[in-house]
């Protein structure tokens, strides 16, 4: 074993520390959870020390640990990032157990080895984030050599299992993550003349995308957001973003009594005004692409506030990226924001997509338009996407809107 057996290929690499932090837990206060389980590392296997850690760019930093006086140590003075290593080059059996790591010369130099009584014996399993990368890991030690039985081996991943469990979700989180899947509207239902498909799938937990649709008096709205951030804070901002911009919305639309709707810049820049204080108070801000359809004729009106991902496909292949020149809101005070236009004909769809689905093909936006050229329906990219996400799991949250113009007749 040596220095060679912690390498991670530089891509995967980014992708996995963007896992790290889409965890929300880097730097955090000692929750019990997750001490009760180096507790009881230490209790079933004898052992003086255990960890629960996550491996960052440049340290491993501890969330639980119990008989070592330490926070965190820099990442190379780690047997742990060959633990992480170990889960892409050998994910059948990624557990890590060195009898004596002493007599390991890549090791041995290491502070906490080289000491006087240090650590002899090493047992880590990696522990799992957000597209399945491995984030950290839990670990027990011994300062004497040792092996672990078969029985105890059992116990070791099942303890890893706990804590796997306590890294995916807390009480808190599962609730928070159901009410936010209510929070999804339901389908429209049959739209005459045209087809429409919706996803969002949070990449972990709870995710800081939302998307939204409903009808209005000549036709449909439509938007998709991106709250930038992730974990519970991300997703209360979340659904107070989708309140708003529905209320708002409804409300300007009520008060015009006759065509043309609502001016979109105008309910875009009242949500940002309402909401300026929530996003300067959290420090953070989103993306949106707000748009209203005239179902009658295919007359798309939009505003981009920094979103950049949505495209129409016309019937015969070709695709278009709406550019749209607007700042996220919750980034200037007394922002405006401008509406542009575009006319789907029959056969001609719109998608609306948030950056995860351009994770899913490694932020290559010409590898996503050939995606959608080659998916004629809403069903088609749906299932497209759905095919990206069970192949590789997604980093980020991932969550479109299709809406097709059927040919006539």
């Amino acid at each position: 074993m040596d220095a060679a057996d912690a390498f991670i290929e530089p891509a995967v690499e980014e992708a996995r520390l963007r896992a790290v932090e889409q965890l929300n837990l880097l730097d955090s206060e000692p929750e019990d959870r997750f001490a009760q389980i180096t507790r009881m590392a230490k209790a079933v296997f004898g052992v003086p020390m255990s960890t629960v850690s996550l491996l960052d760019r440049d340290r491993q930093w501890f969330k639980a640990v119990d008989g070592i006086d330490i926070q965190d140590q820099p990442r190379e003075e780690s047997v742990c990032q060959v633990t992480v290593a170990r889960a892409y080059s050998q994910p059948a059996e990624p557990a890590l157990v060195i009898e004596d790591v002493s007599a390991i010369p890549c090791f041995a130099e290491i502070p906490q080895i080289a000491a006087d009584g240090g650590i002899r014996f090493y047992a880590g399993y990696p522990l799992y984030g957000p597209g399945g990368h491995p984030v950290g890991t839990f670990c027990v030690y011994d300062t004497r050599p040792r092996q672990l039985t078969a029985d105890q081996l059992t116990a070791f991943r099942e303890l890893a299992a706990w804590a796997q469990r306590e890294i995916e979700n807390s009480d808190d989180l599962e609730r928070a993550a159901q009410v936010q899947r209510r929070l999804l509207p339901p389908p429209l239902g049959a739209v005459p003349g045209y087809s429409i498909e919706a996803m969002c799938l949070p990449a972990f937990a709870v995710g800081g995308d939302f998307y939204d649709h409903y009808r209005c008096r000549d036709g449909l709205v439509f938007t998709v957001a991106d709250v930038m951030g992730k974990g519970l804070a991300a997703a209360i901002v979340t659904a107070t973003v989708k309140s708003a911009m529905r209320a708002t919305s409804r409300a300007f639309d009520a008060a015009r009594t006759e065509a043309p709707g609502p001016d979109l810049g105008e309910v875009v820049g009242t949500v940002a005004d309402q909401l300026a204080d929530d996003f300067a108070g959290t420090e953070t801000y989103a993306t949106l692409f707000h748009a209203r359809l005239r179902t009658r004729d295919g007359h798309v009106e939009y505003i981009d506030g920094g979103h950049g991902l949505a495209t129409v496909r016309r019937s015969d292949g070709r695709c278009t990226i709406l550019r749209g020149h607007g700042l996220p809101i919750g980034i200037l005070p007394n922002d405006t924001w401008r509406s542009a236009a575009v006319d789907l004909a029959p056969g001609d769809m719109l998608v609306i997509a948030s950056d995860g689905v351009l994770d899913l093909v490694d932020e290559d936006a010409t590898e996503l338009l050939r995606l959608l050229s080659a998916a004629g329906t809403p069903a088609e990219v749906r299932a497209r996407v759905d095919d990206l996400v069970a192949a590789r799991p997604a980093v980020d949250d991932v969550t479109l809107i299709a809406v097709r113009r059927d040919e006539a007749g």
